[in-house]
């Protein structure tokens, strides 16, 4: 989709929108040299999405303020479902800076997607299913897998309603661990490790339940019904929590 340019009083007041909301995760660009201040995604080449997602159904599970939704549709899906049950505050945000499907709305107004193009749907990952959702060629599950009490059951949800490709991002414990002596001392190379933090262990946020290695990481995928799996880091060393993340991309053949 190609944005239109907007007419001066049209950009005022997408600019007094973006400034009503206390809090954004995403940045996601609304108008050229106009976008919300979030710092996610850190790196959006880094997930491996093809740049033609022409004609398919996507379902982007956590979807936030919708990044990923409407990346999807400006790469041509004809669908997308976003689904996001708003449990994750980052471990620090009030109940008020959190304003559920409020910044999504906004923005998919701002960029003129309609609700059969993108709908979206309050529920939890667990809840997913084909008589309640159908069924998807493309399936996103970033920023949450490690948030999950239940990241396999979760995992076997989405691979049942998935026909082509899933694509996961998560926090990984390859270069840190709060119970090895932090960074440097994770689980790198082949260690089929995946950490549970009853707690705040990892990074100050209490539902921030578990973190693979990205080798178990995709191991998880190939257990849901992905017999072909790929799987990356973001970065060679993370130095800091924000980059430790790590990628799998599972597909169906």
């Amino acid at each position: 989709m190609t944005q239109t340019p907007l007419t001066p009083e049209a950009r005022a007041t997408i600019e007094t929108g973006i400034k009503n909301f206390p809090f954004w995760y995403h940045r996601i660009e609304l108008a050229e040299g106009l976008a919300t201040p979030g710092w996610a995604p850190i790196d959006a080449k880094a997930y491996q999405v093809p740049e033609s997602l022409e004609g398919l159904r996507v379902l982007d599970v956590g979807a936030w303020d919708g990044y990923w939704s409407f990346e999807a549709l400006r790469r041509g899906a004809r669908e997308v479902v976003a689904i996001d049950d708003f449990s994750d505050f980052l471990g620090k945000l009030e109940n008020r800076d959190r304003k559920g499907w409020e910044t999504f709305d906004f923005c998919r107004e701002a960029l003129g997607y309609s609700e059969d193009q993108c709908k979206r749907i309050e529920m939890s990952v667990y809840d997913v299913s084909e008589e309640k959702l159908g069924r998807f060629d493309v399936v996103f599950c970033f920023g949450t897998l490690y948030h999950l009490r239940h990241p396999l059951l979760a995992l076997d949800r989405l691979g049942a309603v998935c026909d082509h490709e899933i694509y996961i991002e998560s926090a990984i414990c390859d270069d840190f661990s709060p119970y090895q002596g932090g960074f440097g001392h994770g689980y790198p190379g082949s260690h089929m490790v995946m950490e549970f933090y009853p707690t705040k262990e990892y990074g100050n946020n209490e539902t921030n339940w578990w973190a693979p290695s990205v080798n178990c990481l995709a191991s998880m995928v190939f257990s849901a019904g992905f017999p072909k799996v790929e799987f990356w880091k973001l970065l060679p060393k993370a130095g800091q929590l924000a980059f430790c993340r790590g990628f799998a991309k599972g597909t169906k053949v």
